[in-house]
């Protein structure tokens, strides 16, 4: 490296040793190409600037011995020299490409929350609902809250006039949802992804709106016709030749039937180092791969390698129980995070621990013990996870690794992981 200080001559004595050295890289890599007249000829030039260099020659010989040298590579040189604007961001690129997946596959991974199965401690996908148009941001702002958050606006406008109702399917012990059709689409307007298509209905005409398909729109037709409840209040449905659940809302031809901004989920880096040498720690985020939970590729037929991120409860020979709002690990309250103290006190918008039906493997009295080379993991809102409680134990080998720091949104959360 040339210091800035450095004086002419000495500049000029570094120049000419690259150049050496780029001439012997021409001859290693093109020998079987070259014609012997042009080894011949790099090889005179080479040696002309080496004698130039050895007799200590002042920096304007040096001058013209390198132009000399350069003439004969950009003759002879090929790829080498000179080379061209386009194969110098191909290199630039390739190596940047190595050495990111390198750091990816053995220290640090970017990974994305797909649901909210963790939300308060991380957000997967939410919906922020706007009950009037104006609530609903300008221009300038919606431009803000893209940048900061991704946000994508979804605007629902009336195509006739009637009151809103909800098509909803009502299960066992009033357990209800919203039907939908999984459809083709596109993600940033190329890659192929499948999107959620529901229907709401302004008096007897459908009107249909398309998400994500890990996003939970059921929670944002609740904060909008309900208040934010917890469940959609099937007493007011009525099963009949149309089963809609009304809304109580009556819209014009034209207004705005529902307004709401999809929020990206947390994105955050995930250490994938430390579990080689420290066991984990309950109460540690934990990610890991899905590739061996049959019970959960039982439920949610798609793709087998996924990652998910859950809070670790149980490490080989640990007994879990629920009593609810109350996870006990070998008997006691359960401790090592401040969400597990949360969901036991039901603390803000921590919901408690709760216990699955009979669909699940942690009814109300049941326990379940770790196996070994296992570990077991919940949601932080276990209302709306599908975890251990429900698909078991997750093997050692599937394990990632935990959180470090949440660089994307911007917002109160950015920083490190909790």
């Amino acid at each position: 490296m040339i210091g800035p200080f450095a004086s002419v001559q000495r500049k000029m004595r570094v120049h000419a040793a690259n150049w050496m050295e780029l001439a012997k890289k021409v001859v290693h890599y093109r020998r079987d190409v070259l014609h012997p007249n042009d080894l011949a000829e790099i090889g005179q030039a080479s040696g002309q600037l080496r004698t130039l260099l050895q007799d200590k020659a002042d920096a304007s010989k040096l001058k013209l011995g390198i132009e000399h040298l350069e003439g004969v590579l950009r003759r002879t040189g090929g790829t080498f020299y000179p080379k061209s604007t386009l194969v110098e961001y191909v290199e630039f690129f390739l190596v940047a490409a190595i050495v990111i997946l390198g750091i990816r596959a053995y220290f640090v991974q970017p990974f994305k929350i797909p649901t909210n199965s963790m939300w308060p401690s991380y957000h997967g996908m939410t919906g922020e609902v706007y009950r009037t148009p104006g609530d609903e941001p300008g221009v300038f702002g919606g431009a803000f809250r893209f940048v900061t958050q991704l946000a994508k606006p979804v605007r629902v406008d009336a195509p006739t006039s009637g009151d809103v109702g909800i098509p909803l399917m009502v299960g066992d012990g009033g357990r209800s949802m919203v039907p939908f059709r999984v459809v083709p689409g596109r993600k940033w307007l190329v890659i192929p992804t499948q999107l959620r298509e529901y229907e709401l209905y302004v008096g007897r005409t459908p009107v249909t709106v398309r998400v994500p398909g890990d996003f939970d729109f059921d929670r944002v037709l609740r904060d909008a016709y309900f208040d934010g409840a917890e469940r959609f209040p099937v007493e007011r449905y009525r099963p009949g030749d149309h089963t809609l659940l009304p809304t109580g809302k009556h819209v014009e031809r034209g207004e705005r039937v529902l307004a709401f901004d999809i929020l990206t989920g947390d994105q955050l880096f995930v250490d994938r180092m430390s579990y080689h040498f420290v066991r984990p720690k309950i109460g540690d985020g934990f990610v890991f791969r899905t590739d061996h939970l049959q019970d959960l590729h039982w439920r949610m037929p798609g793709p087998k390698e996924q990652y998910y991120i859950k809070r670790l409860v149980g490490v080989p020979g640990d007994t879990l129980e629920i009593r609810e709002p109350i996870l006990y690990r070998n008997g006691q309250p359960i401790s090592g995070a401040a969400a597990f103290q949360k969901n036991a006190e039901r603390e803000g918008n921590y919901p408690g621990y709760r216990n699955t039906g009979p669909d699940g493997r942690m009814e109300p009295g049941e326990s379940m013990t770790v196996p070994a080379d296992s570990f077991m993991a919940f949601g932080d809102n276990s209302a709306s996870s599908l975890d251990s409680r429900y698909w078991g134990a997750i093997p050692e080998a599937d394990v990632v690794g935990r959180p470090l720091f949440i660089y994307y949104p911007f917002t109160r959360r950015w920083g490190p992981a909790r």
